[in-house]
């Protein structure tokens, strides 16, 4: 039965370690910045809730864990008047209409850190790029035919794809003999800025991903802040149980 096991997990550790491999970018959500959680949810409803749900999800209750009062998530997060603060974060296009317009409707996305991670949506959201063969006019380094544009564009601004020279080795090409370095034309640049810095606009995309790595596990949030708790009531537990086998066993030789 060991060896059973052990093979088992040592047939998973592959694929463990393969899951993300391959992503240029990589990010660590952190659930306790609150600010980057409301800033996250901010984006979310303005560039991504036209088209993908977070059916799983509620305003309230993203409203309550995240520290948002419910004025200001009335006022400037709910935009449907069919929309209430304890509706679910529902969108107004209907899945058939989506399927008709787009060929295929967008998906709901409440759990797509769990499905993917966030790391495979920091590095989708940071890879877009122009393409003028594309129906839509960009492509996707992580997701190639991407039928979704680029809805953060205006943040980011242009970005395509430029010859330069890098460190990084190229299979089948040889370095330059005076500067060591590979000539690629895949390398990732913005030529048109957006209102955004690339730092700041790889700090909105980061905020963004939290909020998903957040809404993918709402209930994280109490589980952590429960855990230290629970950790002191079984640490006290041990010790009464502890002095009180000591004094059952006490008269036993």
């Amino acid at each position: 039965m060991k060896k059973q096991l052990f093979a088992l997990l040592f047939a998973l550790l592959p694929v463990t370690a393969l899951a993300d491999g391959g992503l240029p970018y990589s990010m660590e959500p952190d659930l306790h910045d609150r600010e980057s959680l409301q800033n996250g949810m901010k984006l979310y409803v303005n560039y991504c809730m036209g088209c993908h749900s977070l059916e799983h999800q509620r305003f309230s209750r993203a409203a309550n864990d995240l520290d948002i009062p419910q004025e200001l998530v009335e006022d400037n997060l709910i935009f449907s008047p069919d929309l209430a603060f304890n509706d679910q974060m529902r969108i107004a296009m209907h899945s058939d209409d989506a399927e008709n317009w787009f060929g295929t409707a967008p998906p709901d996305l409440t759990l797509e850190s769990r499905l993917r991670s966030p790391d495979w949506i920091y590095s989708y959201l940071l890879s877009f790029y122009r393409d003028a063969d594309s129906s839509t006019g960009v492509n996707n380094d992580v997701f190639d035919q991407v039928a979704m544009p680029n809805v953060l564009e205006p943040l980011q601004g242009v970005q395509e794809k430029v010859c330069a020279s890098t460190d990084r080795h190229i299979k089948g090409q040889s370095p330059d003999p005076l500067t060591g370095k590979y000539q690629s034309c895949d390398i990732l640049r913005v030529t048109q800025p957006g209102e955004l810095e690339p730092d700041e606009f790889k700090a909105a995309v980061h905020d963004l991903t939290n909020f998903l790595a957040y809404v993918g596990e709402p209930s994280k949030l109490k589980a952590q802040a429960l855990a230290p708790k629970v950790l002191i009531f079984i640490f006290i537990l041990g010790i009464i149980c502890y002095f009180l086998k000591r004094e059952y066993w006490r008269d036993v030789h």
